[in-house]
């Protein structure tokens, strides 16, 4: 019974997320509130979520630049839309939820998204630096060496004290 609540809870928070991100993409008019309304997607994402915008910044900078059409190939078959490069491992789950894999190149859907996906790896791991390398990799090798890169972006650009 509670595995059924939870799934439903889980279908209301996509649900939500969805409307969200598609209401956020569809108010940008001129380049500049396009540009506006794709900063404060991070804001509203990492808020709606629980989990630091700069921290979505830095993931977004570190996949792709911030480049919202961004589509990579992997070896492995899968592929990354988008500028937080969602893995298309996650395709089915967010066409249950109405979300088609297209609307990844959308920034505002992509964030929103890339928030919701690394809410999930910390409820699975808290607030950490595992949390974090885990949105990209469950592998410790590569969970660990993504978090020491997005730990560097963030130095990189003010936000964090660098190790010492």
């Amino acid at each position: 019974m509670s595995e059924n609540k939870s799934r439903v809870a889980r279908r209301a928070r996509m649900g939500a997320l969805v409307v969200l991100a598609v209401a956020a993409a569809a108010f940008g008019v001129s380049s500049a509130q396009a540009a506006a309304s794709e900063n404060d997607c991070f804001e509203k994402a990492g808020a709606y979520q629980g989990v630091n915008p700069l921290v979505l910044r830095a993931v977004a900078w570190r996949e792709s630049k911030g480049d919202a059409a961004a589509v990579n190939r992997n070896t492995n078959g899968s592929i990354d839309v988008g500028q937080a490069q969602i893995n298309s491992i996650h395709f089915p789950e967010l066409a249950r939820q109405g979300i088609p894999h297209r609307a990844l190149t959308d920034p505002c859907v992509n964030i929103f998204v890339a928030a919701w996906l690394l809410k999930q790896k910390m409820v699975r791991y808290g607030n950490t630096w595992r949390a974090i390398g885990a949105y990209h990799s469950e592998s410790p090798g590569e969970r660990d060496a993504y978090a020491r890169s997005i730990q560097a972006i963030l130095v990189s650009w003010g936000q964090l004290q660098p190790n010492r």
